[in-house]
């Protein structure tokens, strides 16, 4: 385990141009400034919409912030009309790229074997997938984490080396007033930590209606968190930052780094 806790934030499709730009410079100079950020404590990425993303890479520029897709198409170049390839997204200095989520899995008919193409692309251009995994219905935790187990090992079935970071995120829990019980998320989160330990280098962190205080009350059982409408507000984000800095001198101490 490494101490290292990660912060990553999708904007779906919520902000235009011009709402994106304001954002990413009231976020940039949060970055530049936050102890833990700059020193790679916590590892912090965000992942606009496709437009978007070229101007993000110009806001974050001298920030160790890593920009990232929503998606990525499962093959690299061809007679693909409206996709977009994984290995341009490399090109343009993206880092990591958002796979499987909820959304591309019940709007656009991304099944686990799409997921799985995509993962595969994703690692074979250097890219580290955020493959987003989590099951549909509310289940006792022993039954999410086997199901979930499950979904990790078919999206990573014959993929080429790399890290990738997994991003929890119960189906029951996504928009939900309030996210999944600490208990239940601690149990699928240490289940699926196991199960990437033979890709170095690998997180596992929550998403699902994530928030400011959840990083708190779960401890040591995540990698950190995957927030969405809550890091629309600069000053909630600066929060979960400050608890990630603060998670991540807990855990190397515990290292005894």
């Amino acid at each position: 385990m490494s101490a290292r806790v990660t912060v990553g934030v999708s904007l779906k499709m919520y902000f235009g141009h011009r709402e994106a730009r304001e954002w990413f410079a009231r976020v940039a100079e949060l970055a530049a400034r936050h102890p833990a950020v700059s020193s790679g404590d916590v590892e912090f990425f965000v992942i606009p919409t496709y437009l978007q993303i070229a101007r993000a890479i110009e806001a974050f520029h001298g920030t160790p912030t890593i920009i990232g897709a929503q998606d990525a198409a499962a093959e690299d170049s061809g007679a693909f009309t409206g996709e977009v390839s994984p290995a341009e997204l490399a090109e343009i200095g993206v880092g990591v790229v958002e796979i499987g989520h909820a959304e591309r899995r019940r709007l656009f008919g991304d099944t686990d074997a799409v997921v799985r193409a995509k993962t595969h692309a994703a690692l074979r251009n250097g890219l580290r997938p955020v493959l987003c995994i989590g099951e549909q219905q509310r289940d006792e935790p022993s039954g999410a984490a086997a199901r979930t187990v499950a979904q990790l090992a078919d999206a990573l079935e014959g993929a080429p080396a790399g890290p990738l970071i997994v991003a929890y995120e119960p189906v029951w829990a996504i928009g939900a007033a309030e996210p999944a019980p600490v208990e239940h998320i601690r149990t699928v989160t240490l289940a699926l930590r196991d199960a990437v330990t033979d890709r170095p280098g690998s997180f596992v962190i929550y998403g699902g209606s994530a928030g400011p205080g959840l990083l708190t009350e779960m401890g040591d059982a995540v990698d950190g968190l995957f927030l969405g409408r809550f890091a629309h507000d600069p000053v909630s984000l600066e929060t979960v930052l400050d608890e990630a800095a603060v998670l991540a001198i807990e855990r190397a101490e515990g290292l005894g780094t």
